[in-house]
């Protein structure tokens, strides 16, 4: 009767164990939605993505393609998020090793003296043990074991916070990825920033030298009472105007040659570049796809997706914390009180097995606190999501309207720069022959300066643009 009574006691025990663990808090409510849309605006429809293609088959230019390479083994951002990733790894081989059984082997001793009038002390004068050789004073105590528990994952808690390391492990290789595609498309800014920078200290020295020209023309003309010293200091002016202008160039030139040395992880040098005109660079091949494969190509969507998977799985985790935990634990081994005896089997051999199933009862603050936790970083993760993916679409989207505005301004421009290089030579010939003043020479002058400086700076942001949409569309990795 006693032996029913204990089972009746232990089931009704354990039924109350498991339904209180059960009282878990509600989950967060659902969050809304955004959809991504079908498809972009009517001038970008097609189902082709340039991101598809390898950063080393988009770009052309031998020189970028070389410095974008030396980057992306020796950036010191790309390496460290490399040992981030091994952490991850090894985050993995941590969790994985929590629902696995621990086995751990040792050996010790220890003496212990008790009152010879104590409780002990008469046991021990009391006994002896089987061939009549007394308790040794002092008592010593020695072991050889190995001592074995193992958690069972009853609730999925341990595989599942696995499963939550395994998707922030592949989430920091995504984090990766997209650092390659923003060093893809750094390297290449910069390095279209500098040939655009070689191209304007080039227009300048051609200008000095058209002025040079028309100083020595205005000089003669004062000489003959044509002009007077007024037109000579002007052309001298404006002369030492470009050339102060060259130095500012050279200094630019050097911080955009630092900036790229910077990215590749060397010290400054010289970097090697395309010396044709920047005009010649032809323009980059685009397609945007559609809106869904960002989420096949953006490294960076590809992360929010896996960071929101493993912050689902953590909510599971934390739920789990309510519910029983059974623990096995496992002992075997020799004792003795002495050395000679330790071996002598099976006089000597322990062991021992035991089970607990613990459950949190009174006070689960703490593990609320840790489930409220769970679920708000998993709203944090859905938002995260629809941040990004709405940034990526609205990236595209700009992109393409920042190439198309650039291109008709640079075909405009283009225009501009032809008509002031005719006006330079016209107003030339009328001063010569007295039909204009040399103010209508200089300005002219500056105006086609200007413009063809402006001209290489507009094809030196349709180049970034395209690089950029490339970037957008989740190319460069």
């Amino acid at each position: 009767m006693k032996k029913n009574h204990r089972k009746i006691i232990l089931a009704v025990g354990l039924a109350f164990i498991g339904i209180w663990s059960c009282k878990a808090p509600e989950g967060a409510a659902g969050v809304k939605r955004n959809n991504l849309p079908e498809k972009y605006a009517e001038p970008l429809q097609d189902t082709l993505n340039t991101a598809n293609i390898d950063w080393e088959n988009y770009f052309n230019d031998p020189y970028l393609i070389a410095l974008i390479d030396t980057a992306l083994l020796n950036n010191q951002e790309l390496n460290i998020l490399a040992q981030e990733i091994a952490v991850s790894n090894n985050e993995i081989k941590a969790r994985k090793g929590e629902y696995l059984p621990f086995l751990n082997i040792g050996t010790g001793g220890e003496l212990d003296k008790v009152g010879k009038y104590t409780r002990y002390g008469v046991l021990e004068k009391s006994h002896e043990i089987d061939s009549g050789e007394e308790f040794p004073e002092p008592f010593s105590d020695l072991f050889l074991t190995a001592n074995a528990s193992w958690e069972i994952d009853i609730w999925k808690k341990l595989r599942n916070a696995k499963k939550s390391a395994v998707l922030n492990y592949l989430a920091s290789i995504e984090g990766r990825n997209f650092m390659k595609t923003k060093l893809v498309a750094e390297v290449a800014n910069s390095y279209y920033e500098l040939v655009a920078l070689d191209n304007q200290l080039k227009n300048i020295q051609q200008n000095i030298q058209i002025q040079q020209k028309a100083l020595s023309m205005v000089k003669l003309q004062k000489q003959s009472a044509q002009v007077n010293e007024l037109a000579v200091k002007k052309f001298e002016a404006e002369l030492f105007k470009n050339k102060s202008k060259r130095f500012l160039i050279h200094q630019q030139i050097t911080e955009t040659e630092n900036r790229i040395n910077y990215l590749l992880g060397r010290y400054p040098k010289p970097i090697e570049r395309f010396s044709k005109p920047i005009d010649s660079i032809g323009q980059y091949e685009l397609t945007t796809g559609i809106p869904a494969q960002l989420l096949e190509n953006r490294p960076d969507v590809r992360k929010a997706v896996l960071e929101l998977k493993a912050a689902k799985i953590d909510v599971k985790v934390a739920r789990a914390n309510f519910y029983p935990s059974l623990g096995i634990n496992a002992r075997f081994g020799l004792n003795a009180f002495n050395a000679e005896h330790i071996l002598q089997t099976p006089e000597s051999m322990i062991y021992s097995l035991a089970g607990d199933l613990v459950s949190p009862l009174i006070n689960r603050a703490a593990i609320k606190s840790a489930y409220r936790s769970a679920n708000a970083k998993q709203i944090q993760a859905i938002y995260n999501y629809e941040q990004t993916l709405l940034k990526a679409f609205i990236e595209v989207y700009n992109q393409w309207s920042n190439i198309e505005n650039l291109q008709n301004s640079y075909s405009l421009q283009a225009k501009q720069v032809e008509k002031l290089t005719e006006s330079i030579v016209i107003s030339s010939d009328l001063f010569k022959s007295a039909r204009a003043d040399y103010m209508e020479v200089l300005m002219t002058q500056r105006d086609a300066l200007e413009a063809k400086n402006e001209l290489i700076e507009t094809k030196k942001n349709l180049l970034n643009a395209e690089i950029n949409m490339y970037q957008a569309l989740g190319g460069g990795w």
